[in-house]
């Protein structure tokens, strides 16, 4: 078996964390701002901003990984 992170389970992690960081920015932001804006515009922003700050971070942490092992 290989050692490492092999480059289909790394993509698939990629795509797992952004479809979850879309989920949880509209979540966010519909409990943050739903009031305030309107859920539908308050989801829209937080998908939006949570894909931006979850694939950096989904990325950085897939290079980390990658720097370690």
């Amino acid at each position: 078996m290989t050692e490492g992170l092999l480059m289909d389970s790394a993509a698939l992690a990629l795509l797992v964390g952004i479809v979850a960081s879309i989920v949880g920015g509209m979540l966010g932001g519909i409990a943050t701002g739903g009031k305030a804006l309107g859920n539908e515009l308050a989801a829209f922003m937080g998908s939006f901003y949570g894909v931006i700050a979850g694939t950096a971070g989904v990325a950085l942490g897939l290079l980390l990984n990658a720097l370690v092992n």
